[in-house]
């Protein structure tokens, strides 16, 4: 994976986000935080969300495929 595509990958996560209506009222979520975790043993990208309109949180978890075996490519088109 290169820069380009890792940065397609990251806009297409907050395409998600931007999509999701709060299951409460409705509202759209504005991102908070993100940070990095292992979910069973699986690489994720977390993102910390929270209602714009009724405050409620919300946490998306997507796969980081930036972080796998083939994640020196990354680093090689980084450099």
């Amino acid at each position: 994976m290169n820069v380009r595509e890792l940065m397609e990958y990251v806009e297409s996560e907050y395409i998600i986000i931007n999509n999701t209506p709060c299951e409460l009222c409705g509202g759209t979520y504005i991102t908070e935080g993100n940070g990095f975790n292992f979910e069973n043993g699986v690489p994720t990208n977390v993102t910390q969300c929270v209602c714009e309109q009724c405050g409620n949180r919300k946490e998306f978890s997507f796969m980081a495929p930036f972080s796998g075996p083939n994640s020196g490519d990354v680093k090689k088109e980084l450099n």
